[in-house]
């Protein structure tokens, strides 16, 4: 494919390749080529951003629904592709756009699961938009409904095959036509509203069949629909398995890296605006929010735990039942005589930002090297501790820096020396400055220490807990200002450690409260349940009780109410 681009298009797939192959060769796997970065560029009008962010959830979703390493020549898609449900029409609409078909009489919910229905169309769209034309042009999906009966039908499937277009698809969707909808379809109420979000509804028409032609010309669709297009449903699909035999997905390679290592923070189709959230409230009150959490928490863990279930590293775990999975966890660089790599900290996404936090456990004293030693390799500035040493009598965690102004502790090869404390109500501020014994470097470090948040439960109020959240990002944003042109990271700087006692509770229901708001403030959007999930795949077992779930959603309900949001969206 040689794709004529302006020179600004050719600026920002060079932008795009650079963010995303900084990823692939984080993971050991082969850059992505230009061809593919156009496709996805192409979708979201080359804003490198968008489609940063569309590459992440289209692999996230194949991911998901195990549209993986797709074998086309092999049983059950062989057949599902030649079974005519979805075909790519041998014409282009006046603009140039290609005309996909989906014909809803031809599923049979009984006989072809989801997976293959969807690993079908996955297919078949991604080589319909390698041709440049269609990548320029745009794609034109008709889901035909016309002689179909509610037996044909599967909400969950219809709901996925058009939410999926619009959010997780690399092609610009211009238009979907739903022709011929059933009675059953149509009333007592429009199954379109439970089908679609907000900014895919607009895209999307209910049609007659007899007023599709005002739509497209006569030439471009296929008689069956009042064209003059002979129809043959096999044809697109044969050439395609016959010229694809043998060829290699060039995206099958990032599939290989487990989800739990791509969860960073994006809008996805499920995304609510704040009226639609204090509904869903509102509606499912704390007792639905509570079952909401039960059905995250039954969810397995999308990794594995060896390296913390090692014998030699177990000593190391505050909680034999707190572990970090593999795929996530932070590795210690390697020193000489040294077994083991280990501690119980694993990166975790923010808001359009990958390894936003390092997620940890409250430092034992047989670990207190380790944590600052990790503190130093990763550049860290900003260290969050949600947790008091002792409460309740139990040591939650050790003192792991100096307590006291002036006051000196050397761990390892690195001096931690407390220069100031500025203690408010709700939280300690400590301006701590590290020492490298063996390179002689010195950094400033900020440690917060939020006092108000009981173990297990929640504060009484979100308001402070809302303000630290502020003050620590204005810190953190601060500290990277400072470094200048030494820091060339992601522009909201290195990993913030946050920790409690096991590093999943209020660690987990602090950095989902600062991605929800981050998001909200972004895009006008926010999804607790998603970004829960997606935490879960990096730090498991992330919130740990459905009133630490519960609290996300009343603080987000606070913050709006703050801010004069909840009102007037």
């Amino acid at each position: 494919m040689a794709a004529t681009l302006s020179a600004e298009e050719e600026q920002a797939t060079k932008q795009f390749l650079e963010e995303i192959n900084k990823w692939t060769s984080q993971h050991g796997v082969s850059p992505l080529t230009w061809d593919v970065a156009v496709k996805f560029l192409m979708a979201r009008k080359f804003d490198v951003l968008r489609a940063i962010e569309l590459f992440h959830s289209y692999r996230e979703t194949r991911l998901r629904e195990g549209i993986v390493k797709l074998q086309p020549h092999e049983e059950p898609l062989r057949s599902e592709l030649l079974s005519g449900k979805f075909t790519i029409l041998g014409v282009r609409d006046p603009t140039g756009a290609s005309i996909a078909l989906y014909t809803a009489k031809l599923h049979h919910p009984n006989k072809t699961g989801n997976h293959v229905v969807l690993q079908a169309l996955f297919y078949l769209l991604d080589k319909a938009v390698e041709s440049f034309e269609t990548q320029r042009n745009g794609l034109v999906f008709i889901y035909d409904m016309a002689g179909s009966n509610y037996t044909n039908f599967e909400l969950d499937l219809s709901k996925k095959i058009l939410n999926l277009l619009k959010g997780a698809f690399p092609a610009r969707l211009k238009k979907v036509f739903i022709v011929g909808a059933p009675v059953w379809f149509r009333v007592p109420y429009n199954l379109l509203s439970l089908l679609l979000k907000e900014k895919l509804r607009e895209r999307v028409q209910m049609v007659k069949m007899t007023d599709l032609r005002q739509h497209l010309p006569r030439n471009c669709l296929p008689e069956h629909l009042g064209g003059c297009l002979p129809l043959d449903v096999h044809g697109w699909n044969q050439q395609l398995l016959a010229e694809q035999n043998g060829r290699v997905d060039p995206v099958d390679e990032l599939l290989g890296i487990p989800l739990a290592t791509s969860a960073v923070h994006t809008p996805g189709p499920d995304a609510m605006r704040l009226p639609e959230f204090t509904a869903h409230l509102a509606r499912a009150q704390r007792s639905g929010i509570y079952h909401e959490y039960e059905e995250l928490r039954k969810e397995p863990p999308s990794g594995t735990f060896h390296c913390a279930l090692a014998a030699y590293n177990q000593e190391k775990n505050r909680y034999g039942d707190v572990l970090c999975l593999d795929q996530t966890r932070v590795r210690l660089k390697a020193r000489r005589n040294e077994r083991s790599d280990y501690i119980n900290a694993s990166f975790m996404d923010g808001y359009k930002q990958r390894n936003a936090y390092i997620g940890t456990q409250g430092p034992l004293e047989k670990t207190y090297d380790d944590f600052w030693r990790m503190a130093w390799e990763q550049n860290v500035l900003v260290i969050v501790m949600t947790t008091r040493t002792d409460e309740g009598g139990r040591k939650k965690c050790g003192q792991y820096w100096p307590l006291q102004e002036g006051g000196q502790e050397v761990y390892g090869h690195i001096a931690v020396v407390n220069q100031r404390v500025d203690n408010h109500s709700h939280y300690n501020q400590t301006f701590l400055e590290l020492h490298n014994t063996e390179t002689c470097e010195q950094r400033q470090v900020s440690h917060f220490q939020f006092l108000s948040w009981p173990d297990y439960g929640v504060p009484s109020s979100a308001l402070s807990l809302l303000d630290f959240l502020s003050t620590v990002k204005r810190q953190q944003k601060r500290a990277v200002k400072a470094l200048g042109s030494q820091w060339r990271g992601h522009h909201l700087g290195p990993p913030m450690v946050v920790h409690c006692s096991a590093g999943i509770g209020r660690t987990g229901t602090f950095c989902a409260l600062d991605i929800c708001l981050s998001q909200l403030q972004d895009v006008g959007t926010l999804n607790v349940c998603q970004t829960v999930r997606r935490m879960r795949t990096q730090r498991a077992f992330s919130i740990q009780t459905p009133e630490q779930y519960y609290f996300c959603h009343t603080a987000i309900l606070e913050h709006a109410q703050r801010n004069g949001q909840a009102s007037n969206q």
